[in-house]
């Protein structure tokens, strides 16, 4: 017995293989737009509050 998946943007759906997760190319760029406009984020503490930010290095080690 094989579970159907609903496309997680329009929710009314179901995946079809060629666009999986989604149910059509609208809803995969619709996901990829909340992704490039910051609109899903991963959680974590801001930058602001991080006692020890790593910082870059200033010798790069190589020999001028």
């Amino acid at each position: 017995m094989s579970k159907i998946t609903i496309c997680p943007i329009c929710e009314n759906r179901p995946t079809a293989a060629e666009f999986k997760p989604f149910c059509s190319k609208r809803c995969a760029d619709v996901d990829l737009q909340k992704w490039l406009s910051d609109g899903y984020a991963i959680p974590g503490r801001p930058l602001d509050d991080a006692e020890e930010a790593p910082s870059r290095p200033t010798d790069s080690g190589f020999d001028d």
